[in-house]
């Protein structure tokens, strides 16, 4: 048998000298998007050229900074907008037809799409993942490329999503006809578009979100997103709310926290197209007329349990509830704030963490189940959508060595100190080195002077006495910055509810330099 290689014969009928002698984006234009148009893809919707995927990994090398290459694909095709299908890879008339198929499927792992084409711009490679028989890679002529209605029902099939959910793209459901509540089920759910804006969902946001949404159209109950600090958990979590919403699966939705600042943001910020139905359960009373709810876990429930103001709302008044940072109230079987997602069971329920825990006593995942998508810290900083991270360690000599004091020695209070060997676990807890604050003030300062002062910082501290001492120390390292701005507060510590430290709160006002904080107590 002779086997003749697919860029000399197979997939070069009609070739012509002219077409090996364009280059890859000439065959894109004159090749790939006509044959693609031809199959019934809308360029305005439905095809985009040269997605920019990623931001490329933050380099840095002494104080030079620099990006690494981006990954962008030539084509992602989706049958709506953000709801990808597919990946098509081409290369010059020079390569073979498949020699673009590890870059496609790279590309279509990254979005969770099912199908990634090669081509030279003689024909087409097909590799399709939702293949139960047959070959899972076959080439087709150029003007054999599937239509939109072909991959977009293998990609229902494959999701195990209702045949229904064919609708032409732009139909509505005749929500008042008998057939309305299971068109809503079948057909909304899944082609329900995005909230439009000038800002658009990076491709793992998009992952997510027709992920859970797929998920939830599937009819399942619970489910746990696992997105890296800094990813855009808040936004994603809206854009899964507003389609829910608008699909009116969710008509009702509990957006639940376990911070004041996470609640406040959150409305303020990505919940804004919400304003008018939303609002914030605040002073111990419950408004029944508005459809997105922001709450604590402490301002709906009470100490005894006959005081829970959750229970003014009937068990079934909400469709979906999402529970921010998952990971601390409600992971616990016999955690207090499990009563709120027990009384709400019937409710669809969206776990969001950037860190699940799993422990004897603890289990992000026993309650949500597996993670139905996850965008690691590792991911975000090799993509760049988060800066890389060095870890610059300094040991001081009673860190290392621990400190014990002379026989008889008083505090500066006057106070007997009892005489044992003092550890690191002790200082700033039960024991005050000041000279310890001041030396660690000290080499901050030194470390920052040598890259920039002016940069958003946070210093993390162990209570509201350490935080203060710290401040001072770091205002007088610091004296010729702060006269500059001409304020106080260009160090400066920041606290929570009950004046205890908070580790997300940090900003710079007026170009200030430090603010002070520490992480919460897990």
């Amino acid at each position: 048998m002779v086997v003749l290689k697919s860029s000399t014969v197979a997939s070069r009928p009609g070739a012509t000298t002219d077409l090996e002698a364009l280059n890859e984006r000439d065959v894109c234009t004159k090749r790939v998007t006509p044959a693609l148009l031809a199959a019934g893809w809308d360029r305005d919707r439905q095809l985009r050229e040269e997605v920019r995927l990623t931001d490329g990994r933050i380099l840095v090398r002494g104080t030079l900074v620099a990006r690494g290459k981006r990954k962008r694909a030539d084509y992602v095709l989706s049958y709506h907008p953000n709801v990808p299908v597919a990946v098509v890879e081409a290369k010059d008339a020079n390569h073979s037809v498949g020699d673009g198929m590890q870059q496609a499927l790279a590309y279509a792992e990254l979005l969770d799409v099912p199908f990634a084409f090669s081509t030279n711009g003689r024909a087409f490679l097909f590799h399709d993942r939702t293949a139960t028989d047959g070959p899972l890679e076959r080439e087709i002529p150029l003007d054999a490329f599937p239509t939109p209605a072909q991959l977009w029902e293998k990609y229902c099939a494959y999701r195990r999503l209702s045949p229904t959910c064919l609708s032409h793209p732009g139909e509505a459901p005749d929500l008042g006809t008998s057939s309305g509540a299971s068109q809503r089920t079948s057909i909304s759910i899944a082609e329900q578009p995005y909230y439009s804006a000038e800002r658009a969902p990076r491709y793992y946001q998009a992952r997510a979100i027709n992920k859970v949404v797929e998920a939830i159209a599937r009819g399942e109950k619970r489910a746990l997103l696992v997105m890296a600090t800094g990813t855009g958990k808040t936004y994603t979590a809206f854009q899964i709310i507003w389609r829910l919403w608008k699909a009116r699966v969710a008509k009702r939705t509990l957006f639940l926290a376990d911070r004041n600042i996470l609640v406040d943001q959150t409305k303020t910020n990505d919940f804004a197209p919400f304003e008018g139905v939303m609002t914030k359960i605040t002073n111990r009373k419950v408004d029944k007329s508005f459809e997105i709810y922001l709450a604590l876990y402490q301002a709906i429930m009470g100490t005894e349990e006959e005081q829970d103001i959750f229970k003014q709302f009937s068990p079934d008044f909400f469709d979906l509830i999402v529970i921010d940072e998952c990971h601390r109230g409600s992971a616990a079987d016999d955690s207090a704030w499990r009563r709120v997602l027990e009384y709400f069971s019937s409710a669809t329920q969206l776990g969001l963490t950037a860190t699940p825990k799993e422990t004897s006593d603890v289990s992000t995942s026993h309650y949500f189940g597996e993670p139905i998508d996850t965008y690691s810290l590792k991911q975000g900083i090799e993509d760049g959508f988060l800066a890389p991270y060095k870890v610059v360690r300094i040991d001081l000599d009673r860190d290392l060595q621990g400190w014990r004091p002379e026989a008889g020695a008083l505090d500066k209070h006057g106070h007997e100190i009892e005489d044992r060997v003092y550890t690191q676990k002790d200082f700033d807890r039960n024991l005050v080195l000041e000279q310890r604050t001041e030396l660690v003030a000290k080499r901050v300062t030194q470390f920052l002077k040598e890259s920039s002062r002016k940069d958003k910082t946070i210093v993390f501290c162990q209570d509201i006495d350490h935080a203060e001492r710290s401040r001072q120390a770091l205002f007088n390292e610091n004296s010729d910055l702060c006269a500059q701005t001409a304020s106080t507060s260009c160090v400066s510590p920041a606290t929570t509810r009950k004046g205890r430290p908070n580790s997300t709160t940090s900003s710079i006002r007026k170009k200030s330099f430090r603010r002070l904080s520490r992480p919460q107590s897990s």
